[in-house]
């Protein structure tokens, strides 16, 4: 995946060098104003709308990426919350079928001990 600043030099048609100079003045405080009348050595002769653009990108760009880390996050957690409720069901189903199986027993040991002691039922 390409960095945010390879994607804003391939947008406004300038060097990842560029873009990463004005980023760094952009970050600093600096205006696209400023930048385009008095820092045009530093971002490699950017204009103004070329700026502009790169600034507005910039923004959407990190934006994007802040919503993408907290989805993926929530989607983390949401995850791990579904592997332990799981777990929890599966211990449930498990609790349940043993006591099940021991009811089942309990059931059958009485039924012997009737058919020991009177004979087969019903007869």
């Amino acid at each position: 995946m390409q960095s945010i600043e390879q994607r804003i030099a391939n947008d406004i048609a300038a060097s990842t060098v560029q873009v990463r100079a004005a980023v760094d003045l952009l970050d600093g405080g600096a205006t696209v104003p400023f930048i385009a009348r008095y820092r045009k050595e530093v971002t490699g002769g950017l204009d103004d709308t070329q700026l502009r653009l790169l600034e507005e990108r910039l923004r959407y760009l990190r934006e994007l990426e802040e919503r993408r880390a907290a989805i993926l996050a929530s989607v983390e957690a949401s995850a791990i919350t579904i592997a332990a409720s799981s777990a929890q069901t599966a211990s449930v189903f498990a609790s349940r079928s043993r006591a099940a199986t021991r009811e089942t027993l309990r059931a059958a040991e009485a039924d012997c001990r009737g058919v020991a002691i009177s004979g087969f039922p019903g007869h």
